[in-house]
């Protein structure tokens, strides 16, 4: 039984179908932040070349940011993903909940656009961050009810995935906070951490968890 009575069909089935579909869009969403330099002014096939790479050296913040971002889905999606799998019923609640998290990831290319374009300045900084912590609080709200409410199971080792899941969403948020903090200091040590959490959360995702063998 994937539902209860009052969600009238809509089933987990759906609720995660909707979810992919969000991701599937944001994350396709994001390259459209990026757009090819277009050089109008006749110049010679050198001159060209040179204006070209100027022009990239340019779009370097966003392609850096397009990146990020698009990591940092990939490595939230796999998360979903992972999380539904012991998702034994959905019910309304809950479906409003999963809304609330596709609300924040659906914020991410604008969040995007705004670091690419202004790095360092402070205000993107924190928008950028403070949406990732949006994205990660709502997450946290949605296992929140569902454990609770029996809605989410697991035992043994799959019980200690689920566990680790849930702390690396809660110390995402609060290192997220942190960097926003730093950022008052110096934005280029918030953008260092946003970085380095990202490369800790991929190869994370990538290794999975690995239950110990039983003796």
């Amino acid at each position: 039984m994937t539902s209860d009575p009052t969600t009238l069909g809509l089933s987990k089935g759906r609720l995660e179908a909707l979810s992919d579909g969000i991701f599937a869009t944001v994350m396709t969403v994001l390259v459209l932040s990026l757009s090819v330099p277009v050089i109008a002014t006749p110049v010679s096939s050198s001159e060209l070349s040179a204006d070209v790479a100027a022009s990239l050296v340019f779009l370097a913040p966003n392609i850096l940011s397009y990146v990020l971002s698009f990591l940092l889905l990939a490595v939230m999606w796999v998360s979903h993903h992972n999380i539904f799998h012991y998702l034994k019923r959905v019910d309304r609640q809950l479906i409003w909940l999963n809304i609330i998290f596709l609300l924040a990831v659906g914020f991410v290319p604008f969040s995007t656009a705004l670091l690419g374009r202004y790095p360092l300045l402070q205000l993107s900084v924190i928008i950028y961050g403070a949406n990732v912590i949006g994205i990660a609080l709502s997450m946290l709200g949605f296992l929140a009810y569902s454990a609770q409410n029996r809605l989410l199971v697991a035992e043994g080792h799959d019980e200690v995935l689920v566990r680790r899941i849930m702390g690396r969403w809660r110390i995402g948020s609060v290192i997220y906070g942190a960097a926003i903090l730093l950022s008052f200091v110096n934005t280029g040590i918030s953008l260092a951490i946003y970085a380095f959490v990202l490369a800790f959360l991929v190869l994370q995702s990538a290794l999975g968890y690995r239950p110990p063998r039983e003796r």
